[in-house]
């Protein structure tokens, strides 16, 4: 599941976590954010906007139209695994909400939970009490990272979907899966609704794991293309009726990218902070880089082309469809090539996005790398796109498809892949 603002208090990742990030280079709590949603809690501040409740006394559709979230991407999650278990359940689930930047969660009667993509940080997380008009957004000072810093987010502050098998009161039975563009439909969406129709594709969501000796067994044939979940519980309590499967997906993608990306900029800052400490010790040219440094920027950033290039992406073997309209509202966004061409059209017969490339490389992050990480991402991903790169790793890439990414980045791509 989306895992954010899962606390544990005093556990050992937490303070493992917090040892990791608060000194040097990082500084994790002390660095001021300028992301979205301080931008967001600034504005509510200084009185230039404020969060106004619906008629049901709720914050929740405000924040969204202020930080651009459509009500399309609702999805839910029904598995007691985040900071509100107590509130969750199948007949009361946790809706999650998202764009580019930005996760909320919400339970009816609980808080709002924010989880924001920061281009220095990674993941950041917030809260605010609904209800509340005269509530502030209260940023976390490194709590969350006791789940949100762990092999899930690639060990850095960042986000996850997790499938897990839960009992008919949405009690985890087992630890789960990490979920990205890369898992088997087949492993997918445990203690999550989903509604929208995959053939006959079958997934874990829309049920329970109900076998007392196999705690991972679940019958995945009754939740099968499942586009009402009126029966389910009371629907009317949420924005929307719905929990959109592709909405899933592209959620599911979108995280790991984000990690990946995070994952990058730390290791670059980590290495090359390393390296200026060794020059000043042993006297050496302040720009002087190690061998060391070299290969953990390589491999970080092989690591964040792999992920911007899809590869491994899993193969669908019938077409899936959604019921909110999320993918329509996706793909619209843009941006667009002169042949109408754009990095968010979906494919969903045979895969989850026609260019396998992804819409996250147009995002702010990739372009606040440290500058000898973008230069080694750079040169790897137009390597693989003018097939100059002959490592074999990107042979799923046909020369058209390569083609065409690199035309459609060509007029829409961000300066620093050097095209324009």
């Amino acid at each position: 599941m989306l895992g954010f603002l899962l606390m544990a208090s005093g556990s050992p990742g937490i303070v493992s976590a917090q040892y990791e990030f608060e000194g040097p280079p990082i500084r994790y709590r002390r660095t001021a954010t300028a992301n979205v949603v301080a931008q967001l809690d600034e504005r509510i501040r200084v009185g230039e906007t404020r969060l106004t409740p619906d008629d049901r006394g709720s914050l929740l559709p405000s924040l969204l139209r202020e930080l651009d979230v459509p009500l399309s991407s609702q999805t839910l999650v029904f598995s007691k695994t985040s900071l509100q278990q107590s509130r969750i359940s199948p007949k009361s689930p946790r809706a999650v909400y998202f764009n580019d930047d930005v996760y909320i969660g919400w339970v009816p009667g609980g808080l709002i939970e924010i989880a924001v993509m920061d281009d220095e940080l990674g993941g950041v997380f917030y809260t605010l009490r609904d209800r509340d008009p005269g509530a502030n957004l209260l940023r976390d000072r490194g709590g969350c990272l006791g789940c949100h810093s762990t092999g899930r987010t690639q060990q850095v502050p960042g986000f996850f979907v997790r499938s897990i098998p839960p009992d008919e009161d949405g009690r985890p039975r087992d630890i789960g899966l990490v979920s990205d563009h890369r898992s088997p439909f087949e492993t997918r969406w445990g203690g999550w609704y989903v509604t929208g129709t995959h053939g006959e594709m079958r997934h874990r969501g829309n049920a329970f794991a109900l076998d007392p000796d196999d705690e991972e067994s679940v019958d995945m044939e009754p939740g099968a293309n499942l586009v009402s979940l009126a029966d389910r519980f009371s629907t009317d309590r949420y924005l929307t009726p719905h929990s959109d499967l592709v909405a899933l997906l592209v959620m599911e993608h979108q995280t790991q990218v984000q990690n990946a990306i995070t994952a990058a900029r730390y290791e670059a800052i980590k290495a090359l902070d390393s390296d200026r400490v060794m020059n000043e010790a042993l006297d050496r040219p302040a720009d002087h880089r190690t061998d060391t440094t070299t290969r953990r920027i390589i491999k970080a950033g092989d690591r964040l082309v792999d992920h911007l290039l899809m590869r491994d992406d899993a193969n669908f073997t019938a077409a899936v469809s959604g019921t909110s309209g999320f993918a329509d509202e996706f793909a619209s966004q843009g941006p667009f090539d002169s042949q109408g061409r754009g990095l968010r059209q979906l494919d969903l017969k045979s895969r989850l996005f026609r260019y396998r490339c992804s819409y996250l490389i147009h995002s702010s992050a990739i372009a606040a790398l440290p500058e000898p990480m973008l230069d080694h991402v750079r040169e790897r991903f137009l390597g693989v796109l003018r097939g100059e790169d002959v490592s074999g790793d990107f042979d799923y890439l046909t020369a058209e498809e390569r083609a065409e990414i690199l035309a459609i980045l060509t007029e829409t791509g961000p300066e620093w892949l050097g095209l324009r």
